[in-house]
């Protein structure tokens, strides 16, 4: 099978198993290597995996049989990785084994891409607060100011600070989260901006 055409789909639609398993053994090996790319677990992106095609199998008749099958696969993958990631967020074990992975995966060099990239789009974002929110947001993050600090220089009560920090980091943190940006990088940025 060079490619999951539309009468697979049709057939898969209709319930077909043997369709169901050309779709798998053609794509599997792609979702396991995006899911990799998030979680840097094999176990984890196995499980993806699982689920993924459990889930193409259970939704199967919402499918269009003239759309593009990947297309739908890869947002569900990265839809599961990202979940994945939020449930390891709320877990230091999972958390960690989660580091442990990204330094054994020892693709440093994709990952500082992605970092640099981010900043790079976080710069963006953050040249787009009002006036107000950008400046306390910098003098946070570029000099390290506490926000009684910040409240001194500008002459605010350290409350109005705390307000502004706040309403930054949420303006950034869904902007980061709409614009698919891995989801670990975009938690490691704002929680150094938030300290």
């Amino acid at each position: 099978m060079s490619s999951v055409d539309s009468s697979t789909i049709r057939r898969l639609i209709a319930g077909d198993e043997v369709a169901f398993g050309g779709v798998y053994d053609f794509h599997s090996g792609q979702v396991y290597q995006l899911a990799f790319r998030f979680l840097k677990d094999t176990a984890w992106s196995e499980e993806i995996v699982q689920d993924v095609f459990l889930k193409l199998w259970l939704n199967r008749e919402g499918l269009d049989e003239q759309g593009n099958i990947w297309l739908y696969l890869y947002v569900l993958t990265k839809r599961l990785c990202l979940n994945k990631l939020r449930e390891v967020r709320k877990s230091a074990v999972l958390f960690e084994q989660l580091m442990r992975n990204m330094e054994i995966a020892g693709n440093l060099s994709e990952e500082q891409l992605m970092a640099d990239e981010l900043e790079r789009h976080a710069q963006r974002l953050i040249s787009r607060l009002p006036k107000q929110q950008q400046l306390i947001f910098k003098l946070s993050r570029e000099e390290g100011l506490t926000h009684n600090e910040i409240a001194q220089r500008l002459g605010l009560s350290p409350n109005t600070v705390k307000n502004h920090m706040v309403q930054a980091l949420k303006t950034l943190k869904s902007t980061l989260q709409q614009s698919g940006y891995n989801y670990v990088l975009a938690l490691i940025f704002l929680s150094q901006v938030a300290s």
